[in-house]
């Protein structure tokens, strides 16, 4: 793919234009994305796994109408699984895979196969486009739609993965168990009885973790060899002035090493909640003493990973911090927790999106149980995609710029909008988007947050901030639903910042910040 040169600054269509720009062309606007490689091609030579990226094979995919090996070959799986589990389930006696079935194993095996070696290839992309855009200072990438339209192939990808995987469940092939491997929790394949020699199964396991296991391991690697490079730049007295010799200035994490004795109880958990208070990335998240009108939002996922899940619920409301609720505004709100008051929030929004079929399908049952949201009920006409409503992602991202916007645990939601929500990404680094956490005000600003045996890294989950600052009643669980965990979001953050102004802490004690505080990209262009 040729080279865009690196003379020219280009300059973007306004967020809100380029969304508008998407209502109008419905999903051709993923075969359009493709227009952007030249650009990307020019920052981003490698991916995520410090592998060159063949830019040619991504103008290869079809991103508008699938890139899965079942959809390019026209063969309808949804069909495919209904008879097999009719097949399958209509006798008690075991029944040899390949007879009867729709697919065949050895095209089944292929099939898996074919998309998840895609599903690497392209994942390992999309994990290292925020980067190269947010650091790409001269501009030479002008849109995120490339990443977005690479993330809403691959979910619909994903989908088609997982009931390839069903189908062989229903054929009799194989069990499925979820395995935790280190970070990820993965779906691994075990042969059923007198199966085993029918299908090579280590082909076409899950290498997730192996893959994001293994990424993590070498950018810390790479992060204590520049911990030991400036530790011995230090110990060599190279800067007599900033680093004298025997200086502990860049020495990360020596502290109670030396000596080889163990430490008590006592003097590790004093450690413990000396390196819980250190300052960190998240403080830039925290708000500032003079924030006022915000936009409280939460949204509920089939999944956690922005590049394979979909958006199903969202809700989202205003509250001012300092000034007066709105006299204009209607009271009264009832929320689906009807012991929940309105109290000053306002301007409340509940939003519900659909799934494709072929996840409908399958059904979620850990989202089922969290939120009470059945995606087997989420694919008919009444449920929009969000990844396809492009109206709906214009008027949340006007929402968003207005003011700023409070989560908790706020880059799931940012990670999820970067994939979403078109012109999310260009407004973010152009500096019209500013993110509050209140995970990070639990952490720093609240007591009751420090670690202990149950907790070693903090309770910081929003039901227990909410119920420390008097949101919601002890007795009483978060709903798991976008609207109702807002409110109490940000019913304990007004009461929270009440409590820290009076006391001179926070955002009013030391190296507190005035003005609306959070995290927001300078404009450099």
């Amino acid at each position: 793919m040729g080279f865009c040169t690196r003379r020219r600054v280009l300059r973007p269509l306004s967020a809100t234009m380029q969304s508008m720009n998407e209502a109008k062309t419905g999903r051709s606007w993923l075969t359009e994305a493709k227009q952007d490689i030249s650009q990307w091609s020019a920052s981003m030579p490698k991916n995520a796994d410090n592998e060159r990226i063949d830019w040619h094979w991504v103008m290869s995919l079809d991103l508008e109408h699938g890139i899965g090996a079942a959809k390019s070959q026209g063969i309808d799986l949804i069909a495919v699984l209904n008879a097999a589990d009719t097949t399958f389930s209509s006798t008690s006696e075991k029944t040899d895979p390949m007879q009867d079935s729709v697919l065949s194993v050895q095209q089944l095996h292929n099939l898996l196969k074919k998309d998840l070696a895609v599903r690497d290839r392209l994942e390992s992309i999309i994990a290292q486009c925020n980067t190269t855009f947010m650091t790409d200072f001269d501009r030479l990438i002008a849109s995120y739609r490339l990443p977005r339209a690479l993330a809403y192939a691959n979910r619909r990808l994903c989908d088609e993965i997982a009931v390839l995987r069903r189908i062989g469940v229903a054929m009799g092939l194989w069990t499925i168990a979820e395995e935790r491997r280190e970070r990820v929790i993965v779906p691994v394949l075990q042969s059923v009885a007198g199966a085993e020699s029918l299908v090579n199964l280590n082909d076409i396991q899950d290498r997730t973790a192996q893959i994001v296991n293994g990424r993590a391991e070498r950018r810390a690697a790479e992060r204590e060899q520049k911990r030991a490079s400036d530790y011995a730049m230090s110990r060599a007295n190279l800067s007599g002035v900033t680093s004298p010799g025997g200086s502990k200035v860049f020495d990360y994490g020596s502290l109670g090493s030396a000596g080889g004795s163990a430490d008590s109880a006592e003097a590790a958990q004093d450690r413990r909640l000396a390196d819980y208070k250190k300052s960190d990335w998240r403080d830039a998240y925290l708000p500032g003493r003079d924030v006022d009108t915000v936009m409280g939002i939460d949204i509920e996922t089939t999944g956690t990973d922005p590049a394979r899940v979909y958006i199903i619920d969202a809700g989202f409301e205003f509250m001012n911090m300092i000034s007066p609720r709105p006299a204009g505004e209607p009271a009264g709100y009832r929320y689906e927790q009807d012991y929940y008051e309105t109290g000053d929030a306002y301007g409340q929004a509940r939003l519900s999106f659909g799934v494709p079929a072929q996840n409908a399908l399958l059904g979620n049952p850990l989202i089922l149980d969290l939120t009470g949201i059945d995606v087997r009920d989420r694919a008919s006409a009444d449920f929009r995609l969000f990844d396809e409503w492009p109206e709906a992602q214009i008027g949340l991202l006007q929402r968003l710029e207005q003011q700023p916007y409070v989560a908790h645990n706020a880059r799931f939601e940012h990670s999820f909008f970067m994939l979403n929500v078109a012109g999310y990404a260009e407004s973010y680094r152009a500096g019209n988007i500013t993110i509050i956490d209140t995970l990070p005000m639990s952490r720093r600003w609240d007591e009751g947050s420090i670690p202990d045996d149950e907790h070693p890294h903090g309770n910081n989950t929003l039901d227990a901030y909410a119920k420390r600052q008097g949101a919601l009643d002890a007795s009483k669980s978060e709903r798991h639903l976008g609207l109702e965990d807002t409110h109490i979001m940000l019913v304990a953050m007004k009461h929270h910042l009440g409590v820290l102004h009076a006391e001179g802490r926070g955002p009013w004690g030391a190296g507190g910040r005035p003005g609306n505080g959070g995290k927001r990209c300078g404009k450099r262009w």
